[in-house]
């Protein structure tokens, strides 16, 4: 049963990647198309609304605690081929929260990074070996120094592993983003891997963005670059991120700027100037990454605006699933 008494209130549930073994290798993290039926199933397909109702529901402050809606953040072209099938099959209507520096062909090196570990090593534990052998650095006392910080990661993101969240710590908040991709770079040197190759495979499109949009999706904000800590942006910076990817949305989905109205937060990161910018650029629904109340985001209860909307992560529900 997947309603209790940790999330019987309104919230998004929250999908990335998905495989097919063909054109999407399995990867960590990724369902399948019958995994992803599945999860509906489990969830209860009378629970999940059409994001338009979803979101008229919330302005018009009439959702009820079981009611729930289906979001996809990233624009990972893997949700294109597996998952809109289902959303079809299903009459679902979602959130896309598509982040637009790939459309001017400089997409985030995120999803590129991602695609290289689970395709060119045996397995994520390999690539960490490889990458702090390149770094070539002692990092048992930085991660003693940020022990608060990798105690609340394991807290509110059980999907990731130890390993994971220490990876991330370092990536985010030890190297810079120069220093950490120019360390990609190397690695991806010695393994012949050419990034432009695999972008048409890993990307929205325009076209991608228009079909969701024809079919009745909701297509939303999710900046312009993808930082993956944008709250560490000055006010200025991250309001220029949501108001390029709300231009270049709309430019795409010929509306005006104004039928924009939702976003999720990338990487779940966000802080008062990143609230402060969205309610300037009139952003009506925001979603977050957890369900928890983040008291060190000055949270006070569940949903704690209209910009801090709580998500499940699809892991969390497999994970439920399969006790």
């Amino acid at each position: 049963m997947y309603f209790n008494d940790k999330n019987n209130f309104f919230h998004g549930i929250m999908f990335h990647h998905f495989h097919d073994n063909k054109m999407h290798i399995k990867s960590q993290g990724s369902i399948s198309r019958d995994d992803f039926f599945a999860i509906i199933n489990f969830i209860g397909r009378d629970n999940i609304l059409d994001a338009d109702v979803f979101f008229e529901k919330f302005k018009s402050k009439k959702l009820k605690e079981k009611d729930l809606c289906i979001t996809f953040d990233d624009a990972s072209k893997s949700q294109i081929d597996v998952a809109l099938p289902v959303l079809e099959e299903l009459r679902i209507k979602s959130f896309f929260f598509a982040y637009t520096s790939m459309f001017e062909g400089k997409p985030d090196n995120l999803e590129i990074f991602r695609f290289f570990r689970t395709n060119y090593f045996n397995n994520v534990d390999d690539f960490y070996i490889s990458f702090y052998k390149v770094l070539d650095e002692n990092f048992q006392s930085f991660f003693q120094e940020n022990y608060s910080k990798i105690k609340y990661m394991v807290d509110n993101f059980p999907f990731y592993t130890l390993q994971d969240i220490k990876f991330r710590l370092v990536r985010d908040n030890f190297l810079t983003k120069t220093r950490y991709e120019k360390i990609m770079s190397l690695i991806m040197a010695e393994k012949k891997f050419i990034p432009e190759e695999f972008y048409s495979k890993l990307f929205f499109d325009k076209t991608d963005l228009k079909r969701l949009d024809e079919l009745g999706h909701l297509v939303g904000l999710h900046s312009h670059s993808h930082p993956t800590l944008i709250e560490k942006l000055n006010f200025d910076e991250q309001k220029n991120e949501y108001k390029k990817c709300k231009l270049i949305i709309s430019k795409i989905l010929n509306k005006s700027e104004s039928e924009i109205k939702y976003m999720s937060h990338p990487c779940g990161s966000y802080n008062t100037n990143t609230l402060m910018a969205l309610k300037d650029l009139d952003v009506q629904l925001g979603f977050r990454q957890t369900m928890g109340i983040e008291k060190e985001k000055g949270m006070l209860k569940i949903n704690n605006s209209h910009l801090e909307i709580a998500r499940k992560d699809h892991a969390d529900i497999f994970n439920l699933m399969n006790k």
